[in-house]
């Protein structure tokens, strides 16, 4: 077979700043620093193509069924809201709802618009207290928050312990005390040299059960070997070593993703993107997907540019990894659990 001289394309280089701006999305978010839950919302009232790949054994969701069934009517999503609280986070959705249809955004019926907000939760109880919840006010924030911008600059995207990632945690397969902090992340890639290829931008609330690596496997937060030590244990060694008989303190997890693009997809190239995009969560926890873990990735297109799906789906990956390191380096542990920001200080 003769070779075939490909054209090379370089990579975004790594770390990666969030540096292009996505027209017709816009982010927000709610955080209650008190009772450490909160909410993200994700605006797209024009309506993006949605899709979902749902790999967790976890979850909870609502209005997921538009995203992963392909013979569903509504290919579309208005928004999609990311919070904290477990399954009293579902109603945090509703103030977003009710803002769509008063302005007339949703899936046209010809009676009356219905908005198609998925949203997906996360389980933070364990971290501040147990009775705060992702209120309607919390919602009503994060709202605001995303309308008081024009346009998503990701410049003035806050990161690290916001919105749904406030209270959300990472490396407890020994239990949350020997866990490290979680947060909000969020990355912004296209080819270089290219100004009209299509832009990629993820956004991710990191919550895992396993610990989080950097991109040459670097140990970069998570399980540590004791609560009074800033030592990692490494959770994929104490899991691969667990007796059969073991009681594991679950405790609560979940890492949920949302990927946006410019690009022109199908609901079926959307889908695809998601599954190549679960490389991102691969590459940064260790071990993924793990029986504790919802995990999810979401795909929103607004269909203004034309690339080729893999492109997409390369750039998703590398997105969804870049927007989970920077959950981490960026989170605060509110002195109830150490940082890699802390570990860094500590020497």
């Amino acid at each position: 077979m003769p070779a075939v001289d490909l054209p090379r394309f370089p990579l975004p280089s790594l770390p990666a700043a969030t540096r292009l701006s996505l027209s017709g999305f816009r982010i927000g978010h709610g955080s209650d620093l008190a009772g450490k839950t909160g909410v993200t919302v994700i605006l797209c009232e024009a309506g993006m193509v949605a899709a979902a790949e749902v790999r967790g054994s976890a979850t909870g969701t609502r209005q997921f069924d538009s995203l992963v069934g392909p013979q569903h009517l509504g290919s579309r999503a208005h928004a999609v809201v990311l919070a904290g609280g477990s399954g009293f986070g579902l109603s945090a959705a509703d103030p977003v709802v009710d803002w769509l249809a008063r302005n007339g955004h949703g899936f046209q019926t010809g009676i009356a618009p219905i908005p198609l907000v998925p949203t997906a939760i996360l389980f933070d109880l364990g971290f501040g207290s147990a009775a705060a919840r992702p209120t309607a006010a919390l919602s009503e924030e994060a709202l605001a928050d995303a309308l008081s911008r024009p346009e998503m600059e990701p410049s003035e995207i806050a990161v690290g312990s916001v919105g749904a990632g406030t209270g959300a945690t990472v490396g407890k397969a020994l239990g949350l005390p020997h866990g490290m902090k979680g947060g909000f992340g969020f990355a912004s890639l296209s080819l270089p040299g290219n100004s009209d290829g299509a832009t990629v931008c993820a956004a991710v609330a990191v919550n895992a059960f396993g610990d989080v690596r950097s991109l040459d496997g670097t140990l970069l937060a998570g399980c540590r070997t004791a609560p009074d030590s800033n030592e990692l244990a490494s959770a994929e060694r104490v899991m691969a070593a667990l007796p059969p008989d073991f009681a594991s303190p679950w405790e609560g997890n979940t890492t949920l993703a949302v990927v946006m693009t410019d690009a022109m997809l199908s609901k079926p190239a959307a889908h695809k993107v998601c599954q190549m995009a679960f490389g991102g969560f691969y590459r940064t926890l260790s071990p993924a997907l793990s029986l504790y873990d919802g995990d999810l990735i979401v795909t929103l297109a607004a269909g203004r540019r034309t690339a080729h799906v893999h492109q997409i789906g390369v750039l998703a990956e590398r997105a969804v990894a870049e927007a989970i390191l920077t959950a981490v380096r960026a989170a605060d542990g509110f002195g109830l659990l150490p940082a890699v920001r802390d570990l860094a200080a500590a020497g």
